[in-house]
């Protein structure tokens, strides 16, 4: 019996230790070794406007205060005066995530075409201010 509770003293004694151990070190290693950031998510029926000055970035506002980046894989024609657009989900459900996620849908003088989204990013208030008046939606 008494290899047993050797056994368990040292097993308390190590819990003991690791709980001591600083914590700042163990919070910053998953972001040292390259850990993701939690991934920001909306849904497409909350895009409520949209602006763009090129065709290959368009803006769009989610909710009230959010706006998110979408960057085409190649040009989008014509959705910088475009007036309207779609933003469908390739998705079971409307939520979208990552470029891959989303195809943008804008209207041309041949029928609507099909803009493939290959980057999404949230962009600050202060990316917001820095974007050309024009491409704020």
């Amino acid at each position: 019996m008494r290899p047993k509770f050797g056994l368990a003293l040292a097993a308390t004694a190590l819990l003991a230790m690791a709980a001591s151990a600083p914590q700042g070190a163990a919070a910053q290693s998953p972001l040292e070794e390259g850990a993701q950031p939690k991934k920001q998510c909306f849904w497409a029926y909350q895009v409520h406007g949209f602006a763009s000055s090129d065709d290959r970035f368009v803006q769009v506002r989610v909710g009230v205060k959010q706006v998110y980046q979408l960057e085409m894989f190649g040009r989008c024609t014509n959705v910088d005066w475009a007036e309207k657009i779609a933003l469908v989900s390739r998705g079971g459900d409307s939520r979208i995530c990552e470029g891959f996620d989303a195809d943008l849908i804008a209207p041309s003088p041949i029928g609507p075409q099909r803009c493939f989204v290959r980057n999404i990013h949230k962009l600050t208030p202060e990316q917001v201010a820095a974007l050309p008046r024009r491409a704020r939606p």
